[in-house]
């Protein structure tokens, strides 16, 4: 795509858009809106009590920030026109030209602009999924300056390349229905540097790495919402209300659910089954599902949600357990491992019976594909790696990235944002200092 006149065009046929795709466009829009919020839920009733709202504000600041940058130039860079199969342009900064009766060429039945909106989700959850691995102990000024240019120079980028009419759509026609690679492989990698980078919590020897929870009827709560946003999350991205996108939901609930079954289990071989591994099982299913939702059928998806439900167990288990890496909330393993594994999974189950959009894999005689999937892992989980670990450097020299260990200890509830989530003051020993933090931010005082 050279101009503006091959990016945007009248919708099949000529016709106006679909008024029943458009439907299930914008309303899986507002499920996917929801899966953010939910995320901070999940996440805060997993972490200790006194780092609850810093993990809310974090995400739902993230929300804000990054919807102003997809206004602003973010769409542009991902669908505008591409430049040389690497990135867009700036032609439709601030969504210029982005049409609310004409249609897109990467979503030919509903118009650009709805395109526009619900691809705006996928930029937004995708790099505060990472703020599960650094949870309790980065500040806040750091997390802001990372969300900005990891979006910018990893999530930008790298849509375009698989999305957006780059050079692993258009050279290699690498199948990702709805981000595993784009979105799960990139944040999961992330995550992973992150926690390397930064190392362990204060006491992580001393609970094994496994923290107690606050509130586990709020995580379960979020994960709830999650789930049910997911439904918007993968087969919204049909873009079309039809066979695909029944498909979707099909692999979505089975995949999720036979991930969720394996956790179960081997929580309960260890001692008793556990709320927190069912949750974990649900979220590192769905995980997993998203990039081949589209594209493999439900027994298929069976198997897969088998294999998603054991390699995330047992990579929590390594890595937590044995390699003492303080990935708070396993975002590496529930999200990035299962990505790639759905990712590469494409390559051996997809079948072009039920997505005619997609290609066959090796079980349908197409051992290129695998080989495809693989390079588009490989790549862009190197990328993901090595831009997060330079914007770590950087943020860490010029700015600093951790809190240091007292304020660790009073959480970033109170250090970071002068606040409590339940008010447990007198419980803290941190009353005098509460206090003091308030009345200097007290403008009307």
């Amino acid at each position: 795509m050279s101009s503006n006149s091959t990016l945007f065009q009248h919708c099949v046929n000529g016709e106006a858009p679909d008024t029943g795709d458009t439907t299930w466009v914008l309303l899986s829009t507002i499920l996917v809106l929801g899966m953010m919020p939910a995320l901070a839920f999940f996440e805060a009733g997993l972490l200790r009590s006194k780092n609850t709202l810093s993990i809310i504000t974090q995400v739902i600041s993230g929300i804000v920030v990054l919807t102003v940058m997809w206004q602003a130039f973010g769409f542009s860079l991902t669908f505008g026109p591409t430049q040389h199969g690497i990135i867009g342009n700036l032609n439709h900064a601030f969504l210029i030209g982005v049409s609310y009766q004409d249609c897109s060429v990467h979503a030919p039945f509903i118009p650009s602009a709805a395109y526009a909106m619900f691809m705006m989700m996928f930029a937004n959850i995708t790099p505060l999924l990472m703020t599960g691995a650094f949870a309790e102990r980065v500040k806040f000024k750091a997390f802001i300056i990372l969300t900005v240019f990891w979006e910018i120079i990893v999530f930008y980028p790298v849509a375009h390349w698989i999305w957006g009419g780059g050079w692993l759509e258009t050279q290699f026609k690498v199948l990702d229905f709805a981000g595993g690679i784009v979105i799960h492989t990139s944040a999961g990698v992330g995550a992973l540097v992150i926690s390397l980078y930064l190392g362990k919590r204060n006491g992580f020897e001393k609970y094994g790495g496994e923290f107690p929870p606050s509130n586990i009827p709020l995580a379960a709560l979020g994960a709830a919402l999650l789930w049910m946003g997911w439904f918007g999350f993968n087969a919204g991205s049909a873009l079309a209300a039809g066979s695909v996108a029944t498909s979707a939901v099909a692999s979505t609930q089975i995949g999720g659910s036979f991930s969720a079954i394996v956790w179960i289990v081997l929580s309960w071989l260890r001692g008793k089954p556990s709320a927190v591994a069912v949750l974990n099982g649900v979220i590192a299913g769905l995980a997993g599902i998203t990039p081949a939702s589209g594209y493999i059928n439900s027994q298929y998806s069976i198997g897969l949600g088998v294999v998603l439900g054991l390699a995330s167990y047992l990579s929590v288990y390594l890595l937590k357990h044995k390699l003492h890496i303080d990935d708070a909330l396993d975002v590496s393993s529930v999200h990035g491992l299962t990505g790639i594994i759905g990712s590469l999974a494409i390559g051996f189950c997809a079948e072009k019976a039920i997505n005619p959009n997609g290609e066959n894999g090796v079980f349908f005689g197409n051992p290129r594909l695998l080989g495809v999937q693989l390079l588009a892992v490989v790549v862009v989980a190197a990328w993901s790696a090595f831009v997060t670990f330079v914007l770590l450097v950087v943020i860490d020299k010029f700015v600093g990235l951790r809190i240091d260990q007292q304020e660790e200890d009073m959480g970033l509830d109170l250090v970071e944002h002068g606040e409590f989530a339940y008010h447990n003051i007198s419980l803290t020993g941190n009353e005098h200092h509460y206090a003091h933090i308030n009345s200097s931010h007290d403008l009307f005082n």
